[in-house]
């Protein structure tokens, strides 16, 4: 019965728009004067994951210090069940949404929806391509791939040979760190394979596996995600092969991989800063204050020192 009450509100909204650009008062979000009155849903892609554990830790820390309730839901990388999980906070009347979408296209139905009905939503690390998002709370995804193709050609010369690890296809960040990256490999680097590994350790050791058999004058290779470069480094292992790996994300065990000397580098991003940020987003928006499109969190190469 509530989910007709969300599609019969959501084509009343549509039918209206035909008429007014202006969305009417019961579709706007509700004004909240106190924190302690604000209801949070966030959903996230995956929580097998450290990179998002930390950020939801940073929605509920931050959320917690300002008295605010949060419902956390979990994706499991899955789009469908993403998109009920939304739908299903909707329905339990959440003021705010915060959402990490898995696939920023599959997400567009569930944000139109929360649209419709005057819920506010911000997204985090990854946009969607569709609906209303008052702002993104992201690293800038596109300077982090050129991060990682500068160091190559820093360390390796002009023309190396590398390869790339691609996370889920569809995913904003996986475009935007890919369209970073080939900014500068494409003029400097040879990059002679590349491969969506989902963003997942175990499919970067698969699709790393495949690549080394088939490219063995592979010098590098850059990953979407610190997962996906963990697992090239087993897959490097096992070959014998010594090859530049590159991460992103800069999480613990990536972090504790350069320190060991396994891994190269990374691109370490503030998850609990940007779950912070898309909290105090939040609080902004239902306060009535106006906030930026796109809430940057800053980046930083980390390397063996």
């Amino acid at each position: 019965m509530k989910k007709l009450l969300v599609v019969f509100l959501s084509l009343t909204l549509l039918l209206l728009s035909a008429c007014s650009m202006e969305p009417p008062n019961w579709a706007k979000p509700a004004k909240k004067e106190k924190t302690t009155d604000i209801k949070i849903g966030l959903s996230i892609s995956t929580l097998n994951n450290p990179f998002f554990v930390s950020l939801k830790d940073g929605v509920v820390k931050e959320a917690k210090a300002l008295g605010m309730d949060v419902k956390v839901v979990d994706a499991q990388n899955d789009t469908a069940k993403q998109s009920n999980d939304v739908e299903d906070l909707i329905q339990q009347g959440v003021d705010v949404l915060l959402i990490n979408p898995t696939d920023s296209a599959a997400i567009s139905s569930a944000v139109q929806s929360a649209n419709a009905i005057g819920i506010p939503v911000i997204t985090l690390d990854r946009s969607s391509d569709k609906g209303d998002v008052v702002t993104l709370v992201a690293s800038d995804n596109s300077k982090g791939g050129e991060m990682a193709a500068e160091y190559m050609v820093e360390k390796l010369g002009k023309a190396a040979v590398v390869a790339e690890l691609e996370g889920v296809p569809g995913a904003s960040a996986t475009r935007e760190r890919g369209k970073g990256f080939h900014m500068i490999a494409d003029t400097n680097l040879q990059v002679i394979a590349k491969q969506s590994a989902d963003f997942d350790r175990t499919k970067g050791l698969t699709v790393m596996e495949n690549i080394i058999q088939a490219n063995p004058t592979i010098k590098a290779v850059f990953a979407h995600n610190d997962e996906m470069a963990l697992g090239a480094i087993e897959a490097i292992n096992s070959s014998g092969r010594d090859i530049m790996v590159i991460g992103f994300d800069g999480n613990e065990d990536a972090l504790n991989a350069i320190k060991a000397g396994k891994l190269e580098a990374t691109v370490a991003q503030q998850p609990e800063l940007i779950g912070k940020l898309a909290v105090d987003a939040g609080r902004d928006v239902l306060s009535g204050k106006k906030v930026e499109k796109i809430i940057p969190a800053p980046l930083k190469l980390v390397i063996k020192e």
